[in-house]
């Protein structure tokens, strides 16, 4: 008995960094994948593709690979992360128990914690791979976390995703202009998604629920600026329904 558990306790020790793979992929239904992994469970790196899911052709990979470490923070459980290209300082993230509810949650700030390439995006297949787009996709957490109830992770808090100097290779006009999408989610009812234009050619708008009753939705629309309505049809037809000099947008 104490060699088998002295074998498993090794094991597990020196556990390969691949072992994360199979559970990434699965959680996020094999859109993201951990390639090129090296190092140990509790100490390792890889690198990050998109992919459009279970039997798509379309994958592109994160610049650089993304570091990890698996500790302690006093007696919570840590996770720190750190991306050769968009992190400015390590990410961590750590699992608490607080007022009988397991939680999530990372730092809080006013600055981003994350600056992604938004043509990473293409790796998810249509209409990304189409669209082609350009510039940066910015992540800000305002005490944002994860909260285990009935069963599930439940988001709290908010998550704002801002991209900045959007292009497209299927418009002409560059930049489209820059947008807020905002996941607001109260520690009662349904979260909130919001989706708003900060300037541009491209007007975007729309708002969505997550975790309502009638499941997840989100309904928006886009329509060119005054004056830019011919350079921006094309673009248009791609993003959603036309209704006239609207496109509409429902997921």
């Amino acid at each position: 008995m104490g060699l088998i558990l002295g074998a498993l306790a090794a094991l597990l020790v020196q556990a390969p960094a691949r072992w994360l793979a199979g559970p990434l992929a699965e959680a996020s239904s094999g859109h993201v994948q951990l390639a090129d992994t090296r190092g140990h469970l509790w100490d390792g790196s890889g690198v990050l593709v998109l992919t459009g899911g279970p039997g798509s052709r379309d994958a592109s990979q994160l610049p650089g690979r993304v570091h990890w470490q698996l500790g302690w923070s006093g007696m919570q459980p840590e996770l720190r992360l750190r991306s050769d290209c968009c992190s400015l300082s390590p990410l961590w993230v750590r699992l608490q128990r607080h007022e009988g509810l397991w939680r999530l949650h990372g730092p809080s700030s006013a600055e981003p914690f994350l600056r992604l390439p938004a043509d990473w995006l293409s790796g998810l297949g249509t209409p990304w791979n189409t669209l082609q787009l350009g510039g940066q996709l910015k992540l800000i957490s305002q005490d944002f976390q994860l909260v285990r109830t009935d069963g599930s992770w439940q988001p709290r808090g908010a998550l704002v995703a801002e991209l900045q100097h959007l292009s497209s290779r299927v418009a002409t006009v560059s930049p489209l202009g820059s947008y807020r999408l905002s996941l607001l989610a109260p520690a009662q009812g349904a979260a909130q998604l919001q989706l708003a234009t900060l300037d541009g050619a491209l007007l975007l708008q729309g708002q969505g629920r997550l975790g309502a009753p009638a499941g997840q939705r989100f309904q928006g629309d886009a329509q060119a600026a005054p004056g830019r309505e011919a350079a921006l049809d094309n673009l248009l037809n791609i993003i959603g329904r036309r209704q006239g000099a609207r496109s509409v947008i429902t997921l």
